[in-house]
């Protein structure tokens, strides 16, 4: 099968043999992860979409592929409309469509490892009003016809050390007992990766760019747990690091293990749990609990270790990402690199740092009109050629021990036109905005989203994705509960110790796009006179914001201040760490406008 009609059809013949009129394949893993190691990449396989978020339905005679705004482009370039629909999320829902488009009294099938119960019930919903019915299978046919598909990862576990933590893995457990004790409950399950790699302390390489390992957890009211995790996994060091109060099992031993429960009370996540493991327990007996996994919240909102962890990493990160601006300042106007060659570039003076775990996410390198796909990712066939006259736009990150860092930079290849200086500064304009704000305790980061877009606004323009995310510490560079946005989440409000990025952009099709991201720390704010407790961010992120794309005379006196304090800071934090001509550009990067 190699080309993916020839995969489409195979799925169709499985389907038909396993007596279903349709399937659901969403990109995700058993632990309802936003990034899944290539096991798990159901979708990729099936339609050729390499984004990081979507969902496909194959019907007999139609199927459709369902993706948000930032994927627009990349699904139209990537997947054959001769075979897919293309359907915009959140415009539509798999569940609604699946309503308009089965045949009356159809069998539509769902692997309940990849589902919440929630979207069980809205598309079970959707398909009673055709008559038809949604069918839990036992195996996943995608499965059945991937005859080459990879196996689950199978690195070992690494102790996140406390230097780095901030805080042991038994005193996390034993705050989740009390948490549990609380919540008048026997047990937490835990089946998000990143909230098993926090809670225990430990990290993995089953996932490419987030340090997870594909385990399942189960926390108890006495601080007690049951880790599940491929016995190869585990080594000496480990089984010292968790310690007595942590019981070793074999991954495989995780859904026999949630039946023993009967008469117990047990807590697991809507949101992070799939349908299959609300069945299981329930099947067993067990008062199940529907409570946001107790590791969300305080993983969310950093510790005075990570926090200064998360600091050195972005300072070193910085220095990485300067080097890479002046050499791009240099080679990018004769016209000879690319993006490949670009990417390749920054990584290798991450790598020069020596503390360089793995890249945060696939970089962003994108020239020209690729730089309009907001999550472009760059290989050898649609790799451009980084023309002077053009924008490149450039999103990286890395992951090291003591943080992980995302940053957005673009850069003017030769002289930008009016058009290009006017739009990059609108969007300056809402960076600033939001880097500058300030706001009372409880404020949602939905709130603030206008911030950052109220001059793209007012000429018209807009951006399809969020301002703001959630960034872990060594963890997954998009990491919730907070963000900055008006749809797919912002409710969460916004605490001191809170990390996320601040990212506004404008993406013009078929020609250029811009985005300016720097990670920001929520933080107490004194403010003379005040009658509530205030908040508001710290930057965190340093590097030079390039000054040729600015439209001065479009910026206010208090944004000109703004951009001049943060350029002699970057001087002031980077500047030590470069020297000869790659300190002699950043002095120039970061002059007074």
């Amino acid at each position: 099968m190699s080309t993916h009609e020839d995969r489409l059809k195979a799925l169709r013949v499985q389907l038909a043999h396993d007596r279903l009129d349709g399937f659901v394949v969403p990109l995700t893993d058993e632990h309802m992860s936003e990034y899944v190691g290539a096991y798990a990449q159901r979708l990729a396989w099936l339609t050729g979409f390499q984004g990081s978020a979507g969902s496909a339905v194959v019907l007999a005679d139609e199927a459709a592929i369902f993706v948000d705004g930032r994927y627009t482009l990349q699904v139209r370039e990537q997947v054959d409309e001769a075979f897919w629909q293309y359907e915009s999320v959140p415009q539509t829902s798999v569940a609604a469509w699946l309503g308009a488009h089965v045949p009356e009294g159809a069998r539509i099938g769902y692997d309940p490892w990849l589902h919440t119960r929630a979207w069980v019930k809205a598309a079970g919903e959707a398909l009673a009003g055709r008559g038809a019915s949604l069918v839990a299978v036992d195996g996943n046919p995608v499965d059945a016809v991937w005859t080459d598909r990879p196996a689950p990862g199978n690195a070992r576990l690494v102790v996140h050390e406390d230097r780095y933590a901030g805080q042991g893995a038994a005193e996390k457990r034993q705050a989740m007992a009390d948490w549990l004790s609380a919540s008048r409950a026997d047990a937490v399950v835990l089946s998000a990766l990143d909230s098993i790699a926090w809670t225990f302390n430990i990290r993995g390489r089953d996932v490419a760019r987030t340090p997870v390992a594909l385990a399942y957890a189960i926390v108890h009211a006495d601080a007690t747990a049951d880790l599940y995790v491929a016995p190869e996994k585990v080594d000496q060091a480990v089984v010292q690091h968790l310690g007595n109060a942590v019981r070793v099992h074999d991954r495989a031993a995780f859904a026999d293990a949630l039946t023993g429960f009967a008469g117990k009370t047990v807590a697991a996540d809507p949101e992070r749990s799939v349908a299959a493991i609300f069945e299981a327990l329930e099947a067993g007996g067990a008062e199940v609990l529907a409570l946001r996994d107790p590791a969300v919240l305080p993983k969310a909102i950093k510790n005075p270790v990570e926090i200064a962890g998360h600091k050195a990493a972005q300072l070193r990160d910085g220095a990485a990402l300067s080097r890479f601006l002046h050499w791009i300042a240099v080679e990018g106007p004769k016209g000879t690199a690319d993006e490949l060659t670009a990417a390749a570039r920054l990584e290798a003076f991450r790598r020069d740092t020596g503390e360089l775990q793995d890249l945060s996410f696939d970089t962003i390198s994108g020239a020209g009109p690729n730089g309009a796909i907001v999550h472009y990712r760059v290989d050898e066939t649609t790799n451009r050629r980084i023309e002077p006259g053009s924008l490149y736009l450039v999103d990286s990150g890395g992951q090291y021990r003591d943080g992980t860092t995302d940053v957005t930079r673009t850069i003017a290849i030769g002289t930008p036109s009016a058009e290009m200086k006017r739009r990059f500064t609108l969007v300056l304009k809402g960076h600033i905005a939001l880097a500058r704000a300030q706001f009372p305790k409880g404020t949602r980061g939905g709130q603030l989203d206008i911030l950052a877009r109220q001059f793209l606004w007012a000429e018209g323009l807009d951006y399809a994705h969020g301002t703001g995310h959630g960034v872990g510490s060594f963890l997954s560079v998009h990491e919730g509960p907070q963000r900055i946005a008006t749809f797919g989440g912002g409710d969460e409000p916004l605490q001191a110790g809170m990390i996320l990025s601040n990212e506004p952009g404008y993406y013009k099709t078929g020609e250029y796009g811009i985005r300016i991201e720097n990670l920001v720390l929520v933080e107490p704010r004194e403010i003379a006179g005040a009658e509530r407790e205030m908040l508001g961010f710290e930057t965190l992120t340093y590097a030079p914001i390039d000054r040729n794309l600015v439209a001065v005379d479009m910026l206010t006196a208090e944004e000109r201040a703004w951009l001049d304090s943060y350029h002699a800071k970057v001087l002031d934090l980077i500047g030590p760490q470069l020297e000869g001509d790659a300190l002699d550009w950043l002095r120039k990067a970061c002059a007074p406008l």
